[in-house]
């Protein structure tokens, strides 16, 4: 490896970074992570701190998975590639999806399309709904629903529904045919209602008179994260994703679960979908679903749906999209030696335990710090806390405050995201009761710095 001086002089003059603006990177040099074991990360002055991200909510189970690390080098010496288009698979990838139909069968999904990643997910599920309609002789329904503050991945259709100005505005004109509805969030939202039960009846009221306006018939699907992450963690209340499951089906609209944060133990129950008691046509996920280890991604299909596909004799149902890595054997290996460890380890449990401790500490912070405006989560290992210039205002604290407090929370023993007014945390889900103090005494000197 080039030495340190190397690594900092050089990181931005040939390197773009994902979701940074070129020129900051290039006057801000971002830190250089060069080693990870359990749940802490290494930079390249040797600096380690608990890794509050969790990577990029994907490394649920730390950096040192051994399991998943084994099955990578064994399947590599086996068989490092192959494609799985039509003609052609892996034992692998055959074995996986029988293990995934096992999996989420609580959750009504018995088939897997695998993918990539996260954006790829999302990509796959918005197409095949617009299929699934036109083998149907629907084609009319073309159009998305989703919700502000949803985040989807940044391909021109995860765009197109996300619900995030940041993510489109640069990119327009994104797919026509989608539309927005408010998401439950007590601390803004444009009804002034701060009471989550009655938030989320008036998002649905909304969710149902948007469909009247376009025209049930026009409408393929609605994306949603059972908790919105990157928009902030944004936790709905109970009856808000079975409500939208109940007017889905009331007019013959897909939902399509976007779980590629929240499946897999995240949110203390082994899928989003399944932490509100509900069971979506489409599940797209990725992340946990290697560890973080191997680009991977499937997207899970509902028993309904895929009949309609497997019965189809008029030749529509045939799938023309796909990836060059849809089903890669060394991921595919990856996937399920993570899926057994994820499972013996019980993950979801140590989640609601560690985050209902995490959450607690977050708002004993909030009594401390003016500046912390809203503390969300209570629903395992996600959390966020908005900052604010006023409280009583609600106008958003300025953007130098925000990295001050970072670098000091690093400096102190974690790291921690920053997006745009938030402060997200995303942990491993391995993480300890003695890990969590670490994160919120660092945070605590960050606040203290900044206050």
């Amino acid at each position: 490896m080039k030495d340190s001086n190397f690594l900092k002089e050089h990181n931005a003059k040939s390197l773009w970074h994902p979701m940074a603006h070129p020129a900051d990177s290039l006057a801000n040099p971002p830190t250089i992570i060069t080693g990870a074991s359990g749940v802490r990360i290494r930079d390249v002055d040797g600096h380690e701190v608990i890794d509050a991200v969790g990577g990029l909510w994907n490394v649920n189970l730390g950096f040192s998975c051994q399991p998943v690390k084994d099955a990578i080098a064994a399947q590599l010496d086996v068989l490092p590639y192959y494609s799985t288009f039509r003609g052609t698979s892996n034992d692998q990838v055959i074995q996986l999806a029988e293990e995934l139909r096992t999996f989420f069968a609580p959750d009504g999904l018995s088939r897997a399309f695998f993918t990539s990643g996260g954006s790829d997910s999302v990509e796959t599920a918005l197409r095949l709904a617009r299929q699934y309609h036109k083998i149907r002789s629907e084609a009319a329904r073309t159009k998305f629903l989703s919700l502000k503050k949803g985040y989807h991945g940044t391909h021109m259709g995860g765009a197109s529904v996300n619900g995030n100005a940041n993510f489109r505005t640069q990119y327009e004109p994104l797919l026509p045919g989608c539309h927005h509805i408010p998401a439950p969030y007590t601390y803004r939202n444009p009804f002034n209602e701060s009471d989550p039960e009655r938030l989320a009846q008036l998002c649905l009221q909304a969710l149902e008179d948007e469909i009247a306006f376009q025209g049930a018939g026009t409408i393929a699907a609605f994306i949603m994260e059972p908790i919105l992450g990157a928009g902030g963690v944004i936790p709905p209340h109970a009856s808000f994703m079975p409500g939208v499951r109940e007017i889905c089906d009331k007019y013959g609209i897909l939902l399509i679960a976007d779980e590629v944060i929240t499946a897999f133990g995240r949110t203390g129950s082994w899928s989003g979908s399944r932490h509100w008691g509900v069971q979506p046509d489409f599940m797209c996920t990725a992340k946990a679903i290697t560890n973080g280890y191997f680009p991977f991604g499937a997207v899970m299909i509902a028993d309904q749906v895929a009949e309609v596909f497997e019965q189809d004799e008029t030749g529509r149902a045939a799938i023309g999209h796909g990836y060059t890595y849809s089903g890669h054997p060394v991921g595919a290996a990856a996937a399920l030696a993570c899926l057994q460890e994820t499972q013996r380890l019980n993950v979801p449990e140590n989640a609601a335990a560690r985050g209902q401790e995490l959450h607690q500490g977050l708002q004993a912070l909030q009594q401390k710090y003016p500046l912390i405006g809203d503390v969300r989560g209570g629903h395992g290992l996600m959390c966020a806390m908005e900052l604010v210039a006023d409280r009583n205002t609600k106008s958003a604290a300025d953007k130098k405050t925000l990295a001050r407090l970072q670098e000091v929370t690093y400096q102190n023993g974690a790291m921690v995201r920053v997006s745009g007014p938030n402060i997200i945390l995303s942990p491993p889900l391995v993480l300890s009761t003695q890990d969590v103090t670490g994160i919120l005494a660092a945070l605590d000197a960050g606040f203290a710095a900044v206050s």
